[in-house]
């Protein structure tokens, strides 16, 4: 795990590639509630924050801020390793008790966590012994191809890979792209999710 999470690239591309992930899932699910990755470029306090939520229990939160990067990974079938969240540097510590994070009852949640300040020139990870592998192997591979495999099996339906790539350059959607993607969906469908991601418009 912990190599796995050492192998996310720089602050700037982990963001723009969740941005990415977040504006597809925004086109193939209209409905935010089903959707898998989201992404809220006013999160609060000058912070933005990229989220997974797999809908059986499995999550995971990064935090871009001033500050840096903190992320924190949820694996429900793995035992809750809260002690891994003593390894995260004070900087970061509003994150770590962050409310929203955490269980219904307030306690810690956490398989694994890994963080980056702008001036780290590598990523720290602190992970339990097992578990949390599979939350993070889309985003690490960080491929167009890589998401459309995945989007084609989870909304079961075909998704353009030339879409893919254009929005992963992160080139302002078309309406060629838009119907690539999905036929149905307007721009106007989308107005809230292109502010609320950051996405180029």
């Amino acid at each position: 795990m912990n190599e796995l999470l050492r192998r996310l690239p720089d602050i700037p591309i982990l963001r723009n590639r969740c941005r990415a992930m977040a504006i597809l899932d925004a086109v193939l699910s209209p409905e935010w509630e089903y959707r898998y990755y989201s992404f809220d470029s006013r999160w609060g306090d000058g912070a933005e924050m990229a989220s997974m939520r797999n809908g059986s229990g499995d999550n995971w939160f990064i935090v871009f801020s001033g500050a840096g990067v903190y992320g924190r990974g949820f694996d429900h079938e793995a035992p809750n390793a809260p002690q891994v969240l003593d390894a995260v540097p004070p900087v970061f510590g509003p994150y770590v008790t962050e409310p929203a994070f955490a269980a219904h009852d307030g306690s810690p949640l956490a398989t694994v966590c890994f963080w980056r300040e702008p001036r780290d020139t590598a990523w720290g990870v602190s992970a339990a012994d097992r578990g949390g592998r599979g939350l993070f192997e889309l985003l690490v591979e960080g491929t167009p191809e890589a998401y459309r495999d995945w989007a084609e099996n989870y909304y079961e339906t075909e998704v353009s890979l030339s879409a893919v790539q254009h929005v992963y350059a992160l080139q302002p959607l078309t309406p060629t792209v838009l119907a690539e993607l999905d036929p149905d969906i307007e721009f106007a469908d989308l107005e809230q999710d292109i502010i609320q991601i950051d996405y180029p418009h």
